[in-house]
């Protein structure tokens, strides 16, 4: 087995917890990329989220550079072309933003460019996810948003005791499962996407496309949406401050983000 490609989110793991990207792994990753290996980011954010970290690996605005977004709603160069589009259809949006009116919790939907909610009281979770992800709002009525916009993902945010109460209670429509990929991100976040966006998807679609087996590929994660690209992988990798069932999934678990964890692993392989 030779390691190929190798994929890494963001939040948790790439980023220390002050959400701050350290010299130890800006160095390992460099290193892994001059023995010729890929390195893609993979993460909940839009690629304007993504954009400071890639331009601090070196891997920005080059059409052979990589990354996953929207948690494998797309698939994108780093300079901004589209591989890979699994994203959700208009009436998709009509329908999870009236379950989300009924149940009494805030939420927005992401396109490639803003954030759109038509809550008028907005969650502060809203105003955080904008400036992590370096989009503006738009507040727009249903009857104002447009039938052809290409939405990546809808997120239901509110105080994480809500989005416990969501899952643990089962508020959501049955048929949502099957209709829809649902994964909580972070406490405050429960993300709802196009069935084939997952980043475990998005990672064999970049792969075939790529011509790169499976084998060949290392997944490094932390929480529950990393968990497809987790079992994606031939070698996977937990970290220490990952969720246990990441843990348990994974073949191998390193240092914290707090201990740059993500440079441990890379400079071991290399």
């Amino acid at each position: 087995m030779s390691i190929k490609l190798i994929a890494i989110d963001i939040d948790g793991t790439l980023l220390n917890p002050q959400s701050k990207l350290n010299q130890a792994t800006i160095d390992a990753v460099k290193k892994v990329r001059s023995n010729g290996i890929q390195i893609v980011l993979c993460t909940g954010r839009p690629l304007t989220g993504a954009k400071p970290y890639l331009q601090k690996l070196g891997l920005d605005n080059d059409s052979n550079q990589h990354v996953i977004t929207f948690n494998g709603s797309l698939v994108q160069s780093t300079t901004g072309s589209i591989l890979v589009r699994h994203t959700l259809e208009f009436n998709d949006y009509i329908d999870i933003e009236a379950v989300t009116r009924k149940i009494g919790v805030h939420f927005h939907c992401e396109t490639d460019q803003y954030i759109y909610t038509a809550n008028k009281n907005l969650s502060p979770y809203t105003i955080g996810e904008a400036y992590l992800v370096r989009m503006p709002i738009r507040y727009r009525e249903v009857s104002e948003m447009s039938p052809k916009l290409s939405i990546s993902k809808g997120m239901i945010i509110d105080d994480p005791e809500l989005i416990s109460r969501i899952q643990n209670e089962h508020l959501l429509p049955d048929d949502f499962d099957d209709r829809f990929y649902i994964v909580q991100s972070e406490p405050f976040f429960l993300e709802i996407m196009n069935k084939s966006a997952s980043k475990g998807n998005a990672l064999h679609d970049l792969c075939q496309k790529l011509n790169i087996s499976r084998d060949d590929v290392m997944a490094i994660g932390d929480q529950g949406n990393d968990l497809t690209m987790i079992d994606y992988a031939g070698t996977s990798v937990a970290m220490g401050n990952a969720i246990d069932e990441v843990k348990e999934h994974a073949d191998q678990v390193t240092l914290t983000n707090a201990e740059d964890g993500v440079a441990a692993v890379l400079n071991k392989l290399v």
